[in-house]
């Protein structure tokens, strides 16, 4: 093991460490924990469970990985944390493994950013490229897209699904689910229009995209409700695959209503 690992280090016997693993002063390491190669523990940082962090990981101080889920149903069963390649875990961040009120797993992507004092609760599903701003506290059992962008504060219900490249604002309070591309703000969240900017970025072109918004305004025009909306979305725009992304989130809809559009009363 060619790894730089300070003298004040607990590693619990079972740990794996990979090759070129630095780990600062006062970590402490679990008997059932893996960390991939490349990883660099700052300092201070505690990590427990059957918790395999893939390479390339940055974590920083008083990040607590792994660590039993927050909630009264856990039992002390077997669970589980994985993390996936070149993710960063900013100071006090808090990730827990799941439960057996789900199928007993947290799993997180490759290159997320999750910054000070985020947490990811029990039994949740976090996508790739996904960024966590200061504070996002997202409850048991949600399921969040790639390259999803959460800003500072906002807080998300249990259950809650978020599509896709969506943008949810500052202190946004999310209690349904968003669809991909949508942009949610205010608490109660409601959803704000399309997130072009992660449109553009994500390389949708702009002839899909004018779709797109045209699906979004027939969608939650409120002339119909969404499930009937949908079936006349699918037969006009459904050709185009990112409206059909739009459309397959809201036919899988599971636990959860969808965030939907403030719609204007008639003075």
């Amino acid at each position: 093991m060619n790894a730089n690992i300070h003298s004040s280090v607990v590693i619990e016997d079972g740990a794996v460490i990979g090759e070129n693993v630095t780990i600062g002063p006062f970590c402490h390491i679990g008997s059932e924990v893996k960390l991939g190669n490349d990883t660099l523990l700052k300092s201070h940082v505690s990590i427990a469970g059957n918790t395999h962090i893939d390479s390339g990981a940055k974590i920083f101080p008083f990040a607590s990985v792994g660590h039993d889920p927050q909630d009264l149903k856990f039992y002390g069963e077997e669970n589980s944390l994985t993390i996936g390649k070149n993710c960063t875990i900013r100071e006090g961040v808090t990730i827990n493994p799941g439960t057996e009120g789900d199928d007993g797993k947290t799993i997180i992507g490759n290159n997320c950013l999750f910054l000070a004092n985020s947490h990811v609760a029990h039994d949740c599903k976090i996508g790739n490229n996904v960024i966590f701003s200061n504070g996002v506290m997202v409850a048991g059992h949600c399921k969040v897209g790639d390259n999803v962008i959460m800003g500072g504060g906002s807080a998300v219900h249990q259950f809650c699904r978020i599509g896709n490249n969506a943008f949810v604002g500052g202190l946004a309070g999310v209690e349904n689910d968003i669809i991909p591309f949508g942009m949610a703000l205010g608490n109660r969240a409601y959803l704000g229009g399309l997130n072009l900017i992660g449109m553009k970025r994500a390389g949708v072109d702009r002839e899909s995209i004018h779709k797109c918004r045209k699906a979004f305004k027939d969608l939650f025009s409120g002339e119909q409700a969404v499930a009937d909306a949908v079936k006349t979305v699918n037969t006009e725009l459904g050709e185009d695959p990112v409206v059909k992304s739009i459309i397959d989130f809201i036919l899988e809809s599971e636990d959860r209503s969808l965030c939907t559009p403030r719609l204007e009363r008639e003075s």
